[in-house]
């Protein structure tokens, strides 16, 4: 396939009308002037209309088309979290969490960012904002404080508990899937940074907001009275619910042994809590389902297959390694340093799926003889790997639109009165993506380069 993509060179009429569709695609997207899913299904219908690519290379081919390892992936977890969702387990969770912090704001804030962070590592970042939130500003009304800062950090934390395995956030799905990684290669490889990123975190919040938030003891009280059992809805759902939700996790743990990808997995485990459920009529689960985001990554993929074809992202792979000069180490920073701004401008889920081909052309240049997984996982080119995920994942925190978690909390927020401006986002955000970065830098050079 890769011959393939190389027939195109910079300078034909594909080359300039993939390039063209993807730019203006890009911006349409950046502007929000469009909803970013219609853009992006345009985007990549535009490219199958005017020939740069054929349906069948759209919807059948890995390296140009749709990933439906990412969007079964993705769906198949919606499903199992829609199921869950009524039993009142994340309710459970979050007051549970509140008054083991004593009704004390900060204490909250922290067990809240750790809490956030676990769930998104378990689920995913998107999800578990989804179910936090509300609960969130509720905990927030009861003392009496302002919610923003408690729902800017759980984005954070999302984002960084969600870079700590293969479903936490979705360029780790995409990044997997493309250079065939399994679950267990995230968890030794991003984890361990991970929890010393939390254990900063930590520490950032008690300094920014040991003396801002304050609340009474009788606000307090109100916190210590509330009864997390009482959140509790459908325990036999529940049970039920977590028995395979237990059940996928641990086939994500074993999927390389396993040999089944983890859509695989999770579509098994959504098909298997439907039939537990009992369910009369599935619409109402499956309406649930986040179809936006869906098609948005349906049209994503198949945009970038378009430039893939055209040579835009072999030409940019050659202009990279003419920066960096071959030289791993420096490739590996630039990937992370580059990831980490651009994920901060715009969303990191279409930034990731332009640099996993480019990763893969440049891959190819470096070892033209290496095909497959030996190619892909190459030992110089691993830390580009890691490079990319906590570039994109972690600078995603820069912004409120860096990450669809930062979106869907910004919205959700909104929606219940408490407006997070732009500009609030990015003054907790962007530092903290910056010593996120700086220290993902530094594990980077000591764990692959420095010995």
């Amino acid at each position: 396939m890769h011959e393939a993509v190389q027939t195109t060179t910079a300078g034909g009429f594909v080359f300039w009308a993939s390039t063209i569709i993807f730019i203006l695609t890009y911006a349409a997207i950046i502007s929000e002037k469009i909803h970013k899913t219609v853009a992006a299904i345009f985007g990549g219908a535009l490219m199958i209309i005017i020939g740069i690519l054929t349906q069948h290379e759209a919807f059948h081919v890995e390296e140009l088309g749709v990933d439906w390892n990412v969007i079964f992936l993705l769906i198949s977890m919606m499903v199992i979290i829609n199921l869950m969702r009524p039993t009142g387990f994340f309710e459970y969770i979050a007051i549970k969490a509140a008054r083991l912090g004593k009704g004390d704001p900060v204490l909250i804030l922290i067990i809240f960012a750790v809490v956030t962070a676990i769930l998104s590592a378990l689920l995913d970042n998107v999800t578990t904002v989804m179910l936090i939130t509300p609960v969130t500003i509720l905990i927030a009304d009861a003392l009496e404080v302002d919610p923003v800062p408690f729902l800017i950090m759980e984005a954070v934390a999302s984002n960084i508990g969600g870079t700590a395995t293969l479903i936490g956030d979705p360029p780790n799905m995409m990044i997997a899937s493309k250079a065939k990684l399994v679950f267990m290669d995230f968890i030794v490889h991003l984890a361990p940074i991970v929890v010393l990123i939390m254990v900063v975190l930590i520490v950032v919040i008690k300094i920014i907001f040991g003396n801002k938030l304050k609340t009474t003891e009788e606000r307090k009280q109100r916190i210590l009275q509330m009864n997390e059992n009482d959140a509790i809805k459908d325990s036999l759902m529940l049970k039920k619910s977590l028995f395979v939700l237990t059940l996928v996790l641990t086939g994500f743990v074993f999927h390389g042994k396993l040999h089944y990808e983890p859509a695989t997995i999770a579509l098994f485990g959504a098909g298997l809590l439907l039939l537990l459920s009992k369910t009369d009529e599935p619409h109402h689960i499956l309406a649930e389902v986040e179809w936006p985001v869906i098609f948005f990554f349906i049209g994503l993929f198949i945009l970038v297959g378009g430039v893939v074809k055209g040579g835009l992202v072999t030409l940019m792979s050659h202009k990279m390694l003419a920066l960096t000069h071959g030289n791993m180490f420096a490739t590996s920073m630039v990937v992370l340093w580059f990831s980490a701004i651009a994920s901060a401008i715009i969303d990191n889920i279409p930034f990731v799926a332009t640099m996993n081909p480019l990763i893969i052309d440049m891959a190819h240049q470096l070892w033209p003889n290496l095909d497959g997984v030996a190619l892909l996982q190459h030992k110089d080119l691993m830390p580009v790997w890691w490079s990319l995920a906590l570039g994109a994942c972690l600078g995603g925190n820069g912004s409120a639109i860096g990450a669809t978690a930062n979106v869907i909390v910004v919205g959700m927020a909104e929606k219940a009165g408490r407006k997070i401006s732009f500009i609030r986002f990015a003054a907790y955000g962007f530092p903290i993506m910056i010593l996120t970065i700086l220290i993902s830098m530094i594990y980077i050079w000591l764990r692959y380069y420095l010995f």
